[in-house]
């Protein structure tokens, strides 16, 4: 019986040679992305008096929101690193010279390829929908908490986001405040009066919903032309809490991104493919399979992107991985429009990038093991090149024209 000797040792040091720049990746990158996010982060922060820790814990139910495109990324770059540094050491040449050739480098590849789009799933369909039911639940508290604390006798409450509010006195036993006035703000800068004898703070457990009741009063708005009045015996106004992006309101999107696997594909057939709400919930259920697969993907098309350096050579596999990268989500967005406009079915038109791009990552792959030159790279190189330079040339223009002015 004949054994299939397996090269652990060559495996273990290009799969360790990946993972050290795949680690610095992705600290960079999530690093990059939280700096975008941080300014709408610390304004949610300081509107509602959060501490150190309900900051942290805040921030690790927003991570797996940036994990989701961050592990593509990192560990694109992380192939590409590494077979760029062994192709310009010659460590590339110094292994084709003891027989091993580049189809023979693809397994460990494969491996860490397998590995982030498993990880990059788990994050999609277990982590981020149990991040954003924590994040909803933990901002409900918080702003319960801080509705609660900011209705004050005699005072006006600014702290609560669109809302101003005033009460005459406040029953510390059962809740209720008597005198209340409620500026409603979000309505184009023209405000919503309310005026009620007597309101209260009305916490939905189960649905995670908050709304102030109010008993007995009126609604008011002018505007330049004329103005409303409303009586009303009851009246509720809905708190929106904070979804998982950052800084913006409204339930829906965070709703169905913390929707299970089942229950998108239930409520979508439920509400009917073709209707707007059930296309949203299948290209929901959709991302969330799209992208893993389009990391493994483009883990795979960094390896020849990395090869096409060597000794002498230009490294162009880097920016023209970013430029990949970059062309992929592109194509993802386009994707996204296609299947709410209903240009193609929703599953056709999601899939339609890892279609595309695998077609083009099989093309680089079998050129590379048969150690044919990627005359396609040295196309988007050329390309990316002279699309450089006309900025550059913009940019000189621009300088010259300002030191004439000058």
């Amino acid at each position: 019986m004949m054994r299939i000797r397996i090269p652990f040792l060559l495996y273990s040091y290009i799969a360790t040679e990946i993972l050290a720049p795949f680690f610095a990746s992705v600290i960079i990158i999530n690093g990059i992305f939280f700096l975008a996010k941080l300014i709408p982060f610390l304004n949610v922060v300081f509107d509602l008096g959060v501490g150190f820790r309900d900051f942290i814990r805040l921030f690790s139910f927003f991570f797996p929101n940036m994990l989701l495109y961050s592990l593509p990324m990192a560990s694109m770059m992380g192939v590409i690193i590494a077979f760029t540094r062994l192709s310009n050491d010659s460590e590339i040449l110094a292994l084709k010279a003891c027989g091993v050739s580049n189809a023979r480098m693809f397994t460990p590849v494969i491996l860490v390829a397998l590995s982030t789009a498993l990880l990059t799933g788990f994050v999609a369909v277990k982590l981020i929908p149990a991040g954003e039911q924590s994040l909803k639940k933990i901002m409900f508290q918080l702003v319960k908490d801080k509705v609660g604390k900011t209705m004050s006798e005699n005072k006006f409450s600014e702290n609560m986001g669109s809302f101003v509010a005033y009460v005459e006195d406040v029953d510390k036993e059962s809740g209720l405040w008597s005198g209340v006035y409620v500026a409603d703000m979000r309505f184009d800068g023209i405000p919503l009066i309310t005026i009620a004898q007597s309101g209260y703070l009305e916490a939905n457990e189960e649905d995670l919903t908050l709304s102030l009741v109010f008993n007995d009063g009126s609604l008011h708005r002018v505007d330049e032309r004329d103005s409303q009045t409303i009586t009303f015996s009851r009246y509720e106004l809905d708190i929106p809490l904070y979804s998982a992006d950052i800084g913006a309101t409204g339930n829906q999107k965070a709703g169905r991104k913390g929707m299970t696997m089942q229950e998108l594909q239930e409520n979508a057939n439920l509400l009917g493919v073709t209707s707007k709400g059930g296309r949203d919930l299948l290209i929901e259920f959709h991302r969330r399979l799209v992208l893993p697969a389009g990391c493994f993907i483009l883990t795979l098309l960094g390896l020849p992107l990395g090869l096409s350096a060597g000794t002498g050579k230009k490294a162009i596999g880097i920016p023209l991985g970013l430029m990949f990268f970059v062309l992929y989500y592109v194509c993802f967005s386009y994707a996204n429009v296609l299947a709410e406009e209903q240009v193609l079915p929703v599953m056709w038109a999601m899939w339609l990038p890892n279609i595309i791009f695998s077609v083009l990552t099989v093309r680089f792959l079998v050129r590379s093991a048969q150690d044919k030159p990627l005359y396609l790279l040295y196309f988007f190189s050329d390309l990316a090149a002279q699309i450089m330079s006309v900025f550059s040339k913009k940019k000189i223009d621009i300088i010259d024209s300002s030191d004439q002015q000058d």
